[in-house]
C-alpha cells in the first residue's frame, strides 16, 4: 500500500445534497474540505421532489435559491397535508408546502456547482474502507480510502459522514443506530409511455395508496404504497412489472403497457444515531436519520443541519472557536431529528394504516377546521417552527426574546447603503449584527470579530411585528437568532465569543 497524505481540515463523505451543502458552508467559513463519494459519478435520478419552505430560506440565505428556478419552475403550494390530511399552510405566517417537482438530481448539481465554485474539492470513485482511532482521540487522523489509482490514506482534522442511511463513517465511529425496523416495502419510480393524472398529494384507496406527479414531459414519477406489502431486504431489487402490479391492484389502473427510467424501494424503518459527533467524527443527514418519506423532510432535515454544523465546525477546524461549539450541533438538532421521526411515523399511521385508520384520519380532518392546529401542523411540516434552546436551560429572571433560538423571516430592509433583506445580508456565510437603532455601542463590541460579523446599521418598516420590540438582534450564520438587545450591550459579548470564536484584539 503506498501512504499519500492529502491535507484537508474536513473530509466530508457522500455528495448527496447535505454533503455538498456542507461542504459549501465549510468553505464559507475559511475551512479546507475534500468531499468523497463511493460512486463513480452522480446517479442522476430523480429521488427527491422538492424541499420544506425552511431548506428554500437556506438556500436563499445562500443567494442559490434561483439557481433552482424561477417563476413556475419555482413553484410552492399554499396547500399542503399532514398524513394525508389536507389544508391550507398560510395560517402560519411565511408557511407554504415547499418547492416541488425539483428532482433531487437537480438539487444535488446546483449544490455541487455551488461548493465547486467556493473551492471545495469534490472525489467520486473515492470508497472509504477504515478509519484510525485519532478520529476519535488526538488532534486529527487518517482514513483508508479506495481510489480509482488505488488504496490511499488521507488526513483531516475532521471526518463528517453524509453517505446515507447505511452510512460507512456512523458503523465505523461505533455510533449507535436505534429505532424501528421496517414494516412494509413502498415502491417509487420514474414512469414513462403512459399518461396518468396527477395525485401530487396523494390519493388513499382501499388497497393502499398512490401518488403521482408529472416531472418533464411524458415522465411521470410514482409512489406506490399497497397493505400488506412485507418489508424487504436492503440487498432486494424490484422490477417494473412488481410496480405496475402494485398501482393496478390500488388504482385499477394498467401501466404495465409503459416502462420505468428506474424503480427502487423504501420502507417505514425509522433510526436516529445515538450520538451525531463522536470525538471528530461526526454525522448529518440520513447518516444521522431515516424515516418514511414525508413531504421533503428528509433532503431539508440534511441541508438544515448542513447549515447548522457548517459554520461551527469551520471555525473549530481553522482554530478560531474552541471544540466545545461542537457539543452544540448535537444538541440542536438531535431533538430536531427526533421531532422529525416522531411526526413522519403520526404521518405513516394516518397515511398508510388503511381502514382502521379510519378513525384517526377523521379527528385529524375535524381538528385541522381549527386555526391553532393548521398553524402548529404547518409549522411542523414546514420546519419554520424550529426554536433553539439558546438559554442553555440558566434561568435569567424574565422570559427570553420570542426570536431568541428562532430563524429570523427575509425582511426588506433599508440603510446607509440602501435597500437590502435579512436573507441577503447572510449570502456571505458570516454572522449578522443587526443595529436597528445606529448604536455606536453596537459596532464598538462587534469590532472584534470583524470578518466573521458583518454589523449593518438598517431599519425596516414592519420593525415591531418582525423584530418583536427588540433594538438589536445577533444572527447566526444559519439564521438562527442567538441575541438580541433592548437597547443596551448586555450579554452581546458572551454571545459573539459563544458562537464566533475567541475574539481579534484591535
Amino acid at each position: 500500500m503506498q501512504d499519500i497524505t492529502m491535507d484537508a481540515d474536513v473530509i466530508v463523505v457522500g455528495a448527496g445534497p447535505t454533503g455538498l451543502m456542507l461542504a459549501g458552508e465549510l468553505r464559507l467559513g475559511g475551512a479546507e474540505v475534500i468531499v468523497l463519494d463511493k460512486l463513480a459519478e452522480p446517479t442522476g435520478q430523480s429521488r427527491g421532489l422538492g424541499f420544506t419552505a425552511r431548506a428554500m430560506e437556506v438556500f436563499d440565505q445562500r443567494g442559490i435559491l434561483p439557481r433552482f428556478g424561477q417563476g413556475e419552475s419555482l413553484a410552492v403550494s399554499d396547500v399542503g397535508h399532514f398524513g394525508g390530511v389536507q389544508f391550507d399552510f398560510t395560517a402560519l405566517e411565511g408557511a407554504h408546502f415547499g418547492a416541488r417537482g425539483i428532482p433531487q438530481s437537480q438539487t444535488e448539481a446546483v449544490l455541487a456547482g455551488w461548493a465547486a465554485g467556493l473551492g471545495a474539492d469534490i472525489r467520486h470513485a473515492h470508497e472509504v474502507l477504515a478509519l484510525d482511532a485519532g478520529f476519535l482521540h488526538g488532534d486529527h487522523a487518517e482514513i483508508t480510502v479506495v481510489t480509482p489509482d488505488g488504496v490511499r490514506r488521507m488526513r483531516a482534522r475532521y471526518l463528517v459522514g453524509a453517505d446515507g442511511g447505511k452510512s460507512t463513517v456512523r458503523k465505523l465511529a461505533g455510533i449507535d443506530f436505534p429505532g424501528t425496523e421496517a414494516t412494509r416495502a413502498m415502491f417509487l419510480a420514474d414512469i414513462t409511455g403512459v399518461d396518468l393524472k396527477p395525485r401530487y398529494l396523494g390519493e388513499t384507496l382501499p388497497n393502499g395508496m398512490v401518488m403521482a406527479a408529472p416531472l418533464t414531459e411524458g415522465v411521470h414519477r410514482i409512489i406506490v404504497c399497497p397493505h400488506g406489502a412485507a418489508a424487504r431486504s436492503a440487498e432486494d431489487t424490484v422490477t417494473f412489472a412488481e410496480v405496475a402490479k402494485a398501482w393496478e391492484h390500488i388504482t385499477g389502473e394498467d401501466i404495465s403497457g409503459g416502462g420505468a427510467e428506474w424503480v427502487s424501494f423504501f420502507s417505514d424503518a425509522t433510526r436516529q444515531a445515538a450520538q451525531y459527533r463522536r470525538g471528530r467524527v461526526l454525522l448529518a443527514g440520513d447518516a444521522a436519520h431515516i424515516h418514511l418519506p414525508a413531504g421533503g423532510q428528509g433532503l431539508s432535515t440534511g441541508v438544515q443541519d448542513a447549515a447548522n454544523l457548517g459554520f461551527k465546525l469551520a471555525a473549530v477546524a481553522t482554530g478560531r472557536a474552541d471544540e466545545a461549539l461542537l457539543d452544540t450541533y448535537h444538541g440542536e438538532r438531535h431533538p430536531v431529528g427526533r421531532r422529525l421521526l416522531m411526526n413522519t411515523r403520526a404521518q405513516g399511521l394516518v397515511f398508510l394504516g388503511g381502514e382502521k385508520a379510519e378513525p384517526l384520519r377523521s379527528i385529524l380532518t375535524e381538528l385541522t377546521g381549527h386555526h391553532v392546529v393548521r398553524r402548529h401542523l404547518a409549522g411542523i411540516v414546514s420546519h419554520l417552527d424550529i426554536r433553539y434552546d439558546l438559554t442553555d436551560g440558566k434561568e435569567t429572571g424574565q422570559e427570553a426574546h420570542p426570536l431568541l433560538g428562532r430563524r429570523l423571516p427575509k425582511t426588506a430592509l433599508s440603510g446607509p447603503e440602501g435597500a437590502t433583506d435579512t436573507f441577503r445580508l447572510l449570502h456571505a456565510g458570516h454572522g449578522v449584527l443587526l443595529d436597528l437603532t445606529d448604536d455606536a455601542r453596537l459596532r464598538q463590541v462587534a469590532a472584534a470579530w470583524t470578518g466573521r460579523v458583518d454589523t449593518v446599521t438598517a431599519t425596516a418598516a414592519d420593525h415591531d411585528t418582525v423584530f418583536a420590540g427588540a433594538a438589536a438582534v445577533l444572527v447566526r450564520p444559519d439564521g438562527h437568532v442567538a441575541w438580541t438587545g433592548s437597547g443596551t450591550t448586555d450579554g452581546l459579548h458572551t454571545a459573539l465569543t459563544r458562537w464566533f470564536g475567541t475574539p481579534t484584539p484591535h
